[in-house]
């Protein structure tokens, strides 16, 4: 698999298939564990019918963790290349300020983390959509 990064808005909208958001509350990472897998992942997925790629991110967010209130920020598109075909998405860094009842949903638990966990779901791209997130908050 192959990723590859670029400036906001490089992409055209419509391309953008998913949203993908790193979030952090009272300075830990939120990760959650879908019902099927023991590993833990970055809150994200695809992007509905009649979604802006920002209502995609609010809608996955709260769906997966509960959150009630976010700063949300977008960090950068990217697209993984899977035997040949493209896909992209948009990448999110959120701050959350509170959770609430977590909706019912494929999301089994979830946990914050000083740094990310070792057993990640998609360890080929995911250490690198974390990696960009901290870049981005360096600046």
């Amino acid at each position: 698999m192959n990723i590859e990064f670029y400036e906001l808005d490089a992409i055209d909208d419509m391309e953008l298939k998913f949203a993908v958001i790193s979030a952090i509350y009272n300075g830990k990472w939120v990760f959650v564990r879908h019902k099927d897998r023991s590993t833990w992942e970055i809150a994200g997925g695809h992007r509905e019918w009649g979604e802006t790629i920002e209502e995609t991110a609010k809608r996955e967010l709260f769906e997966e963790t509960g959150c009630k209130g976010v700063d949300l920020i977008p960090i950068c598109d990217y697209s993984m290349d899977v035997s040949g075909t493209k896909t992209y998405g948009r990448l999110y860094y959120a701050r959350i300020k509170e959770f609430g009842q977590m909706p019912v949903s494929e999301i089994d638990e979830v946990r914050l983390f000083v740094s990310p966990p070792d057993n990640i779901t998609y360890s080929e791209i995911q250490p690198k959509l974390f990696e960009k997130t901290l870049a981005f908050m360096k600046k």
